[in-house]
C-alpha cells in the first residue's frame, strides 16, 4: 500500500491539478528559506566581525571562517523540515481536496480546517521540528549516527504530524491519534519517505506537497483497511 501511495503522491505533485499549488508552494518555501538564510548569514557576519582571531596566523583566520561557514550551510539544511511544516499549513486543504477529488471521487469530502488554527498548528509544529533537528544536529560529527539521527527524528516527527494534518479533515484529533497509534509502522515508514524527500537538495522543496498528498493516501488506505476488518452487521 505504502509504495503505491508514494508513487501516486509523486505523480500528483506534478499533475495539472496541482500545478498552480506547486508553484505557490515553491515560491513560499523559497521565500521563507531566503529569509532564514539572510538572517543566519547576518548573524554569522556579526559573529565574524566581533570575534578576535589569532591575527598572527592569517591562515587560521581563513580556516575558522570557512569552517564556520560550512557549519552554517549544514545548519541551514536542518531548517528545511521546519519550513516544510510551516508551508504545509498554508496549502494543506487545497492539496488534500484536489488529491481526494482526483483519487477518491466517490468518498465524502474532508472538512477544511480553519485557516487560523491550521497556521497556528503548523507554526507550533515548525518550532517542534526545529527543536528536534537541533538535537539531531548534535550528532553531526558522530560517524554512522548523524544521518541515522536525522532520518529517525524526521521520520517520527514528519510522519506523525503530516498524518495528523491529513486525518484531521475527517476525524477529531483524538481519533486521528488513535488511528496512528494502531498503525505506527505504516505511519513511521511514510514519515521516512517524507524525511527522505526533505533530505535531498532541490527535491526537498517539494516536501510540503508530497507530504500532504502521501498522507492523504495513507489515511484513506488505513481507513479502508479498518473498515474491511469490521465484522459484518
Amino acid at each position: 500500500m505504502l509504495i503505491a501511495a508514494a508513487f501516486r503522491a509523486i505523480g500528483q505533485v506534478f499533475s495539472p491539478g496541482l500545478r498552480s499549488l506547486l508553484w505557490k508552494s515553491l515560491g513560499l518555501t523559497l521565500a521563507l528559506l531566503a529569509l532564514a538564510w539572510a538572517s543566519l548569514t547576518k548573524l554569522f557576519s556579526w559573529w565574524v566581525a566581533g570575534t578576535t582571531f589569532m591575527t598572527d596566523h592569517a591562515w587560521l583566520d581563513v580556516y575558522a571562517v570557512l569552517l564556520a561557514g560550512f557549519g552554517l550551510v549544514i545548519g541551514f539544511a536542518y531548517l528545511i523540515p521546519s519550513v516544510s511544516m510551516l508551508v504545509a499549513g498554508f496549502f494543506l486543504d487545497d492539496v488534500a481536496e484536489k488529491v481526494e477529488t482526483e483519487s477518491y471521487p466517490a468518498d465524502p469530502p474532508g472538512q477544511p480546517l480553519p485557516l487560523g488554527p491550521a497556521l497556528l498548528d503548523a507554526a507550533k509544529l515548525a518550532v517542534l521540528s526545529l527543536g528536534v533537528n537541533l538535537l539531531a544536529l548534535l550528532f553531526l560529527f558522530v560517524p554512522g549516527v548523524n544521518i541515522v539521527a536525522f532520518f529517525l527524528a524526521n521520520a517520527f516527527l514528519l510522519g506523525r504530524e503530516y498524518f495528523a494534518l491529513a486525518a484531521g479533515r475527517f476525524r477529531p484529533k483524538e481519533d486521528a491519534r488513535a488511528l496512528r497509534q494502531r498503525h505506527p509502522g505504516t505511519v513511521a515508514l511514510a514519515g521516512l519517505l517524507v524525511a527522505g524527500c526533505a533530505a535531498i537538495p532541490i527535491v526537498n522543496l517539494l516536501t510540503p506537497l508530497f507530504g500532504v498528498a502521501l498522507m492523504v493516501h495513507v489515511h484513506k488506505g488505513l481507513s479502508a483497511r479498518e473498515a474491511r476488518a469490521l465484522p459484518a452487521a
